[in-house]
């Protein structure tokens, strides 16, 4: 009986390291892709980023020359509050509150369309991303390409593949 269960564990040892060998996980039609790193190295990024930086870069300065010009003239009047008549602190006073809510109006609409372009300009990065993962995948005749794992060994892992196509489709 005692010989029978060495047997029979000595067996499952076996089949364990047989099916947990790589040759049989076919991990040849396995592979990774740290996708945050190749995003961050792609020039698509890079020059949509720049692209970003053309679109919104001039109205952020006048923005902060507004905000800027805004926050002195609110603090002249608080100086100049008590010497004006009550009829020009009330005009004045309006007007520093219209102005602040039009910059906070126009603050507001800025931040939504930059976020909106963010994103618009992030898919069309990650189509074109995709596009070439799926290029490499096809061409080694992969069965499954795994996002930003917790690790891997390098040999399956695609990144720099993929990132030497992007520069070269820049």
């Amino acid at each position: 009986m005692t010989m029978l269960k060495t047997y029979l564990a000595t067996a499952a040892i076996a089949a364990a390291a047989v099916f947990a060998t790589p040759s049989f996980a076919q991990t040849d039609k396995i592979a990774t892709i740290r996708s945050n790193e190749l995003v961050q190295a792609s020039p698509q990024f890079k020059a949509g980023q720049e692209k970003m930086k053309q679109e919104f870069e001039r109205r952020a300065n006048d923005l902060q020359a507004e905000a800027k010009k805004l926050g002195e003239d609110i603090e002249s009047f608080k100086k100049e509050a008590e010497l004006l008549s009550a009829s020009d602190r009330a005009k004045k006073e309006k007007d520093l509150n219209t102005r602040k809510i039009d910059f906070e109006y126009k603050s507001r609409q800025f931040q939504e369309e930059r976020s909106n372009r963010e994103r618009e300009l992030f898919a069309d990065m990650m189509a074109k991303i995709k596009t070439v993962i799926e290029q490499v995948a096809k061409e080694r005749d992969l069965m499954v390409v795994i996002e930003n794992p917790v690790y891997t060994v390098p040999s399956i892992d695609i990144t720099a593949e993929v990132l030497k196509r992007l520069q070269a489709t820049k």
